[in-house]
């Protein structure tokens, strides 16, 4: 029973591994972390919303994008496209608005600005984020990945050691 539960809480490790972090990496996508309540009740504070990048041609109203707010700064929002609008010079600007929030935002979004469209999101998994800083949480994945990678050997070793061990005695000797 232990092995089991050992193994389903190793399954669930490994799975949320990939979805927060594997998966975006492999194809290019970013995962972000909800910390306000503007986009509730589908997206509340805590929940990891993944981005993939997308062409501002590709974007419509109602989509979810997330934009940086100003340049060089690692301030990102996530919110709802409300419209697409293009200037005299043919330059894309969308307005967008929380869901929860009654009107829209103030500043237009600039194509520049957006560094995705929503592709999923996970609840919850946002919270194990802001529980550490950045660099605690590549060393954590790096301990995770090397305590499974130990588990498994050892399992690995064991099998073997009892493979092994019910191979009669005469037919183990290379003499």
């Amino acid at each position: 029973m232990g092995r089991i539960v050992a193994w389903l809480v190793i399954a669930g490790g490994l799975a949320l591994l990939a979805v927060a972090v594997v998966i975006p990496r492999v194809v290019g996508a970013t995962p972000y972390v909800v910390l306000t309540s503007s986009m509730q009740p589908g997206l509340p504070p805590g929940t990891l919303v993944v981005t993939r990048p997308t062409s501002g041609k590709e974007i419509a109203a109602g989509d979810v994008v997330t934009y940086q707010v100003a340049s060089g700064e690692p301030v990102f929002v996530t919110h709802r496209v409300v419209s697409v609008r293009y200037d005299g010079r043919g330059e894309l600007s969308l307005l967008t608005r929380g869901d929860a929030n009654p009107v829209p935002d103030e500043d237009v979004v600039r194509e520049v600005q957006v560094r995705g469209e929503l592709w999923y999101s996970v609840p919850y998994v946002g919270h194990f984020s802001d529980l550490f800083s950045p660099h605690e949480r590549q060393l954590g994945i790096f301990v995770v990945a090397g305590v499974l990678l130990l588990y498994a050997l050892v399992e690995f070793a064991g099998a073997l050691r009892d493979r092994w061990s019910k191979v009669p005695h005469r037919e183990r000797s290379h003499a």
